[in-house]
């Protein structure tokens, strides 16, 4: 069976326009994933808030891929 090989997805968030992305970019990359791959947003974490960069890296996704950040908080900090 020829199973396409998982792919690895980056997603970095900060809180503000005014944090810098680059530590958590460098972070990424330096695990090896490919800087295409990497989504980031520039905007608040909280639940309901739209973030353009966290949907595209969904949107991307296939079975057997994985979705890596930096902290699980850049993801979000409320759960439901």
């Amino acid at each position: 069976m020829n199973e396409t090989p998982s792919a690895v997805i980056g997603y970095a968030r900060v809180s503000t326009g005014h944090q810098d992305l680059t530590p958590q970019l460098d972070a990424l990359t330096k695990q090896g994933i490919d800087p295409e791959r990497i989504y980031s947003d520039k905007l608040s974490g909280r639940a309901g808030s739209e973030r353009p960069g966290l949907t595209a890296a969904l949107a991307y996704l296939r079975p057997g891929d994985v979705i890596c950040c930096t902290a699980i908080d850049r993801l979000g900090r409320s759960v439901a």
